[in-house]
């Protein structure tokens, strides 16, 4: 007996929102990792961010020990130069090492500065990276709260699916095979939806005009009626009850 095709129509609609549900959740649970690595990236460009003011502080505090360094030798040389004013001879070696001694103070002099502002340099950004340090911290806190939301969300998404094909299953069995076949090809085909129904003479499914001729022919219920330009199953809402 050949299967009455308003009431197996009526079944797939049905099975259709199990598939498109079911697609919608994978749908869903495909943009996880997405999420996950956009949060991971934020993480990481904090972080990044953070290191880089630390090895700015870092580099600002041994450049100023380095010139520390470079301090003690000039006073050890203007030491040593002045000890050597009681040997000289002539008033010239004299005025030549007071010359020396002059050059070295005015080294040293420019390493004190250079010094001070250094100090003030590491000691300014100690704020700024304090402040850094506790706004990675907290957003850490978020971003694992939010890893924490995504992972349960998809296993809330696994666990409905599951369910949703359980029922599936069951609306399928009570499906003719062989216009179940056509749905399940057609469905394959176009990934969301099979089945879309004809409003104001339209393809809902590509929004293509449907001649008056295959709209009759949809209310006659002798075949399945796809659209000529998406293939996709064409129904009518009044014609299967849905208001």
């Amino acid at each position: 007996m050949p299967p009455n095709i308003k009431e197996e129509l009526i079944k797939l609609i049905g099975l259709q929102k199990f598939d498109k549900a079911v697609f919608d959740l994978k749908k869903e649970k495909g943009e996880a990792p997405g999420k996950l690595a956009r949060i991971d990236a934020a993480a990481a460009e904090m972080k990044a961010c953070l290191k880089g003011m630390e090895e700015d502080r870092q580099r600002m505090a041994l450049e100023q020990k380095k010139r520390e360094g470079d301090l003690a030798v000039r006073e050890e040389e203007i030491k040593k130069a002045q000890g050597q004013l009681a040997q000289l001879k002539t008033n010239k070696e004299y005025q030549a090492k007071m010359a020396e001694i002059e050059s070295l103070k005015a080294d040293k002099s420019v390493i004190e500065e250079e010094i001070l502002g250094l100090m003030e340099a590491v000691e300014a950004a100690k704020a700024p990276l304090e402040t850094e340090r506790r706004r990675l911290a907290e957003e850490e806190k978020k971003f694992g709260q939010q890893r924490a939301a995504i992972n349960e969300r998809v296993k809330q998404i696994d666990a409905d699916i599951q369910q949703l094909e359980g029922k599936r299953k069951i609306a399928a069995a009570a499906v003719d095979k062989g216009l179940l076949q056509h749905y399940e090809h057609v469905l394959q085909g176009r990934g969301d939806i099979a089945l879309v129904p004809v409003q104001e003479n339209s393809c809902q499914g590509c929004h293509m005009l449907i001649p008056p001729q295959v709209i009759n022919e949809i209310r006659m219920h002798e075949r399945l009626i796809s659209c000529e330009t998406c293939t996709r199953i064409l129904y009518l809402e009044d014609d299967v009850g849905i208001a």
